[in-house]
């Protein structure tokens, strides 16, 4: 059978599927049950497969689920520039010198992104004075 499993597609690290799956979610219009995302998926996975995938993508808080008939429909907690904060903020909680980290950070964004950021900090000069 080679990289096939059980006649479903080729095998996908579970990160790559996570990702697949968070696309689909938040492309989605509400949230979706189970079968529905193993529909969308095009039958790459059996419905128990999607079902452990959203259950764990639950467990680490990047879905909410609601009860909907026998089943739960998952939706995401943020949308992808949120995940995407959320995977900075937790780079940074992670090393001992947030200072250092941040300095370097700072030092490396473009003039562009400084001023965004300066900018969203409320930190930028104000025109009117």
């Amino acid at each position: 059978m080679g990289a096939d499993t059980h006649g479903r597609g080729p095998k996908r690290a579970n990160g790559v599927r996570e990702a697949e799956i968070l696309d689909l979610l938040q492309q989605a219009d509400a949230a979706l049950t189970p079968g529905e995302v193993a529909e969308l998926l095009g039958g790459e996975l059996t419905y128990s497969s999607v079902v452990t995938i959203l259950t764990r993508m639950h467990t680490k808080g990047l879905l909410t689920r609601t009860p909907r008939g026998r089943a739960y429909a998952y939706a995401p907690v943020t949308d992808d520039a949120g995940f995407a904060a959320r995977r900075m903020r937790t780079v940074l909680e992670e090393r001992p010198d947030r200072e250092a980290v941040l300095a370097r950070f700072a030092d490396e964004l473009s003039d562009h992104d400084a001023d965004l950021l300066r900018h969203l900090l409320g930190t930028e000069p104000d025109a009117s004075r």
